[in-house]
């Protein structure tokens, strides 16, 4: 690989990588516009896996301002990203498209003070748009969970 090309992962890696944590900060800081903005126009989140709801990332946002009211406190630690880059197909060019696999431990606190804490697996989808990377999907595994 030549050095611009190198550069060039190196900066897509930052940017997924900052879209990622983008993610977490938007769910534990309760910014649902900020959730919203995360996505392509027709982007989805899947958090069936957790005992949640499937649909359009908007309205996900909506379910999600409602459901994380019982957990005034709460914490994404998002480790262990494993990004792969791909074709996306369509109009736009190989390497406009990743699959991110990361691990998750989520502390909280329901609003009664008792702890919550629960860990798993996400995989988020994402392309690169003029406005930079968004997620395309997201789809949650937990796999335990503890309070």
């Amino acid at each position: 690989m030549t050095q611009r090309v190198d550069l060039a992962n190196v900066m897509d890696r930052i940017a997924v990588d900052d879209l990622v944590t983008g993610y977490a900060a938007a769910v534990d800081d309760a910014d649902w516009d900020a959730y919203r903005a995360l996505f392509t126009p027709d982007g989805r989140a899947d958090y069936r896996g957790s005992g949640g709801v499937e649909g359009p990332a908007g309205e996900v946002a909506d379910w999600l301002a409602e459901a994380m009211t019982l957990f005034p406190v709460r914490q994404h630690l998002i480790v262990n990203r494993r990004v792969l880059f791909r074709e996306a197909g369509g109009y736009q060019a190989p390497g406009d498209a990743a699959e991110i696999r990361a691990d998750y431990v989520n502390p909280m606190r329901f609003a009664t003070g008792e702890d919550f804490v629960c860990g798993g697996r996400y995989a988020f989808a994402a392309l690169r748009t003029p406005d930079g990377w968004r997620l395309s999907s997201v789809v949650v595994d937990e796999r335990w969970r503890r309070h």
